[in-house]
């Protein structure tokens, strides 16, 4: 959802300077301005999410003019390689992955200018040392202002070690003086998964608290980055006609599908300490389950949407471990085949233990105990292996008082469904029921259905494209905070316990390509429901 508009002068509404001659950004929800002068320090720029989305959304906000000329990338990892080498690494992602291809080489040639190397471990202090007296000399040579942005792109596991030393090195605090008398900001970035349950998110939580400010810390969860889940807020909030019903008293129930058609693709041994539950309900599946349900803010600003947010978290009603196995079905897929493709099973997979009880499928019916939402089911599935690449959010609406057309014969109507497409098509689709033309009354369902890259002739800008413009603004909006996240946990802990205590009912298997175990079926069923098939 991000907003271009006429040419004008933007103000950081914090005072600081006017820019003139640009267009003006969606800042969250909100327009907003270019982002001052910073450098960007990404710790593992040699990995696999440097390459494919970092890189390549950098590029692309350059393109647009969205960053500064000044804007300076240092990559920092253990690889031997020199400033060079790296910006062919990024050149070479950029051209694989990016949105807009081919690299326009005067963009390059400028974006270029502004990217580093440095080479360390990230547990020797003197790494950081050298990292801190390049920076500073990257604020004097390019006017980056002492404004750094740390994107931690490796795994979890080094976030703590990371952190420490950045607090060591004095970069965790404000950077360089500048010319209107203020410092300049440093902020973090940390990817998912944030913690494996309650505790141990708590325990990242102290420890990134104890050297950064909770207002310097970004949660990144790149869902809440697409342009759907942002424009949720829009077609409720936006538009008289579907905010009043947007209740217990007309919506039956909302389905969350957040389906891929591909295995572990090689991270057998990451995904099987992780599972479906952690890796994608977490985090994904229960964002987009707050976005929906939240209550309007007092204003768009990051801390009003985030406190809506947490509020459907809390009123989640959490589980014993009797409602776990009725509410929760967990699978894992066995060999089968995926639009073409011969998938092994899962503990065939490389890496996986061959007795593995990791699920690669969840399904949960989760009841939000508030005054808008009590007695409406939210029913959440995700799953690998499955026959369509698709996430979206399905309202079911109650259906009609009075079934008027079953005395003329007519069979009885579907009931209407709103469906909000997250990927890859992009969209928000209306079933309704309609008169096939013709003598007699027979009744056919037919769609409305809105898809934003015909009605727009734009492409959407990347999730990372989005989400690191945010930062560098400062809005928190779409990022995640740290009472939410521990929220989140609350919700899934009690699932985890149970199930690894033999108390969740079994683990169901189902064959690749399928739409998930039969179980999940079930589900639904013993609520005279049935999924929605994409």
């Amino acid at each position: 959802m991000t907003t271009r508009s006429p040419t004008r002068s933007a103000t950081d509404e914090d005072g600081g300077t006017p820019v003139a001659g640009i267009n003006p950004l969606r800042e969250g929800l909100r327009l907003g301005r270019m982002p001052e002068p910073c450098v960007m320090v990404i710790c593992g720029a040699t990995g696999d999410l440097t390459e494919r989305k970092l890189g390549p959304a950098l590029y692309n906000l350059m393109l647009g003019g969205f960053l500064p000329p000044e804007f300076t990338v240092v990559g920092f990892a253990r690889r031997e390689m020199t400033d060079e080498q790296f910006r062919d690494h990024l050149l070479a992602g950029i051209n694989a992955h990016s949105r807009n291809r081919p690299v326009k080489e005067s963009i390059w040639e400028s974006f270029s200018k502004g990217i580093e190397y440095h080479r360390g471990e990230f547990h020797d202090p003197t790494a950081w040392a050298e990292l801190a007296k390049r920076l500073v000399r990257i604020d004097r040579d390019r006017g980056t202002g002492g404004n750094r942005l740390f994107y931690l792109a490796v795994p979890p596991t080094l976030y703590p070690e990371i952190v420490a030393q950045l607090g060591a090195a004095g970069l965790a605090s404000s950077g360089a003086k500048r010319r209107d008398g203020k410092r300049g900001w440093s902020r973090i970035i940390v990817e998912k998964p944030f913690g494996s349950d309650l505790a141990s998110a708590r325990k990242l939580n102290r420890e990134i608290g104890e050297v950064f400010d909770e207002a310097q810390v970004y949660r990144i969860d790149h869902y809440l980055g697409k342009e759907t889940v942002q424009n949720l807020a829009v077609f409720r909030f936006g538009n008289g006609l579907f905010e009043p019903i947007w209740n217990r008293r007309y919506i039956d129930s909302v389905q969350i599908t957040v389906a891929e058609t591909v295995g572990v693709e090689g991270r057998g041994e990451f995904y099987d300490q992780v599972g479906a539950l952690r890796d994608i309900v977490q985090n994904h599946a229960l964002q987009l389950m707050t976005m929906f349900a939240m209550e309007p803010p007092v204003e768009f600003k990051a801390e009003d949407l985030r406190d809506e947010k947490v509020k459907v978290l809390r009123a989640v009603k959490p589980m014993t471990a009797a409602e776990v196995s009725q509410a929760t079905v967990r699978g894992q897929y066995v060999s089968g085949w995926v639009e073409g493709h011969k998938i092994v099973s899962y503990r065939d997979e490389p890496d996986v233990a061959p007795d593995s009880e990791t699920e690669t499928y969840v399904a949960l019916k989760l009841a939000i105990d508030s005054w808008r939402w009590a007695g409406v089911p939210f029913y959440v599935r995700t799953g690998k292996a499955l026959p369509t690449r698709v996430t979206e959010i399905a309202v079911q609406f109650r259906r009609a008082p009075l079934a008027l057309f079953a005395r003329a014969g007519a069979p009885a109507i579907d009931p209407n469904i709103l469906a909000v497409r997250i990927q890859p098509d992009e969209g928000i689709l209306l079933r309704f029921g309609a008169k096939v033309p013709g003598p007699g009354l027979q009744i056919r369902n037919v769609n409305m259905d809105f898809r934003y890259g015909s009605s727009f002739a734009v492409d959407s800008p990347d999730a990372y494209e989005t989400l690191l413009l945010d930062c560098m603004i400062g809005d928190a909006s779409l990022f995640t905070r740290n009472d939410e996240v521990e929220w989140a946990w609350a919700i899934l802990d009690p699932i985890l316990q149970a199930w690894a205590a033999g108390e969740g009912g079994p683990l169901h298997f189902y064959a690749a390509g399928s739409w998930g175990p039969p179980a999940a079926d079930e589900l639904l069923e013993r609520d005279a429901r049935a999924w929605r098939k994409p």
